[in-house]
């Protein structure tokens, strides 16, 4: 079962994604990121390839596209807040 992020997990995960571009949600425990591509193609396809990864890990991201930017936001929802998959998912998403 997935646990909340506890205060020192919190500082060890978060800190590297907030140097990343990633930024804490000031409504909730959650992360976002906009991702920025040359156009709409390159977006869908690095959406595409994003899907595979959160279907693979059972975590899906909340998620927004228009045009050639992409919203992304990570939660767990079953903890009510961010978790060590929302850190892995956020990690493959920059890396893709």
């Amino acid at each position: 079962m997935t646990e909340k992020l506890s205060d020192t997990a919190r500082k060890t995960v978060l800190e590297p994604l907030l140097d990343a571009g990633w930024a804490l949600d000031e409504n909730r425990d959650a992360i976002n990121k906009t991702f920025t591509f040359k156009d709409f193609t390159e977006a869908f396809s690095w959406m595409t390839r994003a899907a595979l990864w959160a279907e693979k890990w059972d975590h899906h991201p909340e998620w927004k596209n228009v045009y050639n930017k992409v919203d992304v936001t990570l939660t767990t929802h079953d903890v009510d807040g961010l978790s060590s998959l929302d850190a892995k998912l956020a990690r493959k998403l920059d890396s893709l």
